[in-house]
């Protein structure tokens, strides 16, 4: 009863995921990502440990591909597990296990991956990463929402979606941007508002910190 998307964008070699499903707060246990390394998605009888996991192995040289077969290997019941990496280069890898309920499908496509599951048909996640590639001049946060609300409008889950996440990591050991939404009629459009909001101020919170001298406060 979830999909997301991990994704990177050529342009500024950021990274990041999002992710929604029909139960509360799926930002504390779902989406990682990490500057100049990679993100990771992990669902589905959700073991949160994976996904920092994941960038560590990814941090120590491991291939996306070689990530996932380790997270499978050292993972009781790996079985209930649904996982995706992406890597600094846009190279991704994906695993379904055999208790995962249908409809249960993974996507691969230009420096992004999808995952779904207990969905309402097989296409959520390839329509995620068709609107993901649709517009690669657009910036990461809004191009994976766009991902996300595709996968809504192609079946989406069974169940109304309660909560959404999405981050994004860019040069700096903390998020570019990382927004939750943990209770709402309409998580997805209430995650692009608060990009929307958050948008103009990102690049000033990251000034803040590196440089708090020249930042300026916003109005």
């Amino acid at each position: 009863m979830t999909f997301s998307l991990a994704g990177r964008c050529a342009r500024t070699g950021m990274l990041g995921a999002v992710v929604t499903t029909s139960s509360i707060a799926v930002g504390s246990r779902c989406q990682h990502a990490a500057a100049g390394i990679g993100a990771a998605l992990t669902q589905h009888m959700t073991d949160p440990r994976l996904g920092p996991l994941a960038l560590d192995l990814l941090r120590r040289g491991y291939s996306a591909e070689n990530v996932i077969k380790a997270l499978v290997g050292a993972t009781p019941r790996s079985d209930w597990r649904q996982l995706a990496v992406i890597d600094a280069y846009g190279r991704t890898a994906a695993f379904s296990g055999a208790s995962n309920k249908p409809e249960v499908a993974e996507a691969h496509g230009k420096d992004c991956v999808a995952l779904g599951n207990i969905v309402r048909s097989k296409d959520v996640p390839f329509a995620m990463v068709r609107a993901f590639e649709a517009e690669p001049g657009q910036p990461l946060a809004a191009r994976l929402i766009a991902a996300l609300k595709a996968g809504d409008d192609a079946g989406g889950e069974f169940k109304p979606l309660v909560s959404t996440a999405l981050v994004v990591a860019d040069k700096q050991a903390f998020p570019y941007v990382d927004l939750r939404v943990d209770s709402a009629a309409d998580p997805i459009a209430t995650l692009a508002r608060l990009w929307q909001e958050y948008e103009p101020v990102a690049d000033l919170y990251v000034t803040r910190a590196i440089d708090p001298d020249s930042a300026i406060s916003p109005p």
